[in-house]
């Protein structure tokens, strides 16, 4: 099936003209990408994408999946970085998202910007895991539950994706990229997650078991990719005792889903 190609005009503001030149090549030196499933990222709309993550290169390879299925790529950023000059201006800019960390300015809390993007009619890339898994493997660990309270508040489609060959791009926890030979990319989008049972809930049972739900359908997605059956159990950080890092709902200092 062939891709849409650009992302409407309307949504493609100067500075992201801008990015595009320069990353869209420099990917596509570095990596091929196969993007299927497509079809399930909305043409126009709010909605929340949802990938696994496990090496530090992940945002960039899924903005340009995003890209090349006919959107926007958003993310949102602790807004502390929206006060760094030229850094701040190019963050708002390009439309992503500040969040403040928790205890200060309400406008900014998680809840806030899934109001604003239901405003804004955009797409944001949240990462459930809240940071690189730790799954010795390299499957989808347990996840944090502000994708799907976002999701859920804001009342737009909750999108799962997966992908598997950023780790010969970056290792996980590597600092440099590998980009010769050209590295192959496999990109899966699947369809919106339904959480209509849990509607109207907040609590922390209902909030969990609808993680679950999202953390199955991204492992089903690249068991798909892999060619392998995943794990009928996420890792858990916690129970193997290693810290967690990243938290979404905690307001961790750490880039907010990344």
């Amino acid at each position: 099936m062939t891709l849409p190609g650009k992302p409407p005009r309307e949504e493609r503001e100067p500075v992201y003209r801008g990015l595009a030149a320069v990353v869209l090549p420099a990917v596509a030196a570095m990596a091929k990408l196969h993007i299927r499933g497509h079809e399930h990222v909305p043409a126009k709309g709010a909605f929340v994408l949802s990938p696994n993550h496990y090496s530090e290169i992940d945002p960039i390879i899924m903005a340009v999946a995003i890209y090349k299925s006919g959107r926007i790529p958003r993310f949102m950023a602790k807004a502390s970085l929206f006060r760094i000059p030229v850094v701040g201006r190019i963050l708002a800019a390009a439309g992503q998202i500040p969040v403040e960390r928790a205890g200060r300015s309400s406008h900014g809390e998680p809840m806030e910007a899934a109001r604003q993007i239901v405003r804004d009619e955009l797409g944001v890339i949240v990462y459930p895991e809240g940071s690189l898994t730790r799954d010795p493997k390299l499957w989808p660990m347990r996840g944090k539950t502000g994708a799907v309270r976002m999701a859920l508040e804001a009342g737009i489609p909750l999108i799962p994706a997966a992908h598997w060959g950023t780790q010969h791009l970056m290792p996980r926890y590597g600092k440099a990229i590998h980009p010769f030979p050209r590295k192959r990319i496999d990109i899966l989008f699947g369809p919106p997650v339904d959480l209509s049972d849990f509607a109207g809930r907040t609590d922390q049972v209902a909030m969990t078991a609808a993680t679950d739900r999202l953390m199955a359908a991204i492992a089903g997605l690249l068991g798909e990719l892999r060619g392998e059956e995943p794990p009928a159990e996420r890792w858990n950080p916690a129970s193997a005792g290693q810290s967690e890092i990243g938290r979404f709902e905690d307001g961790d200092d750490r880039q907010l889903g990344a």
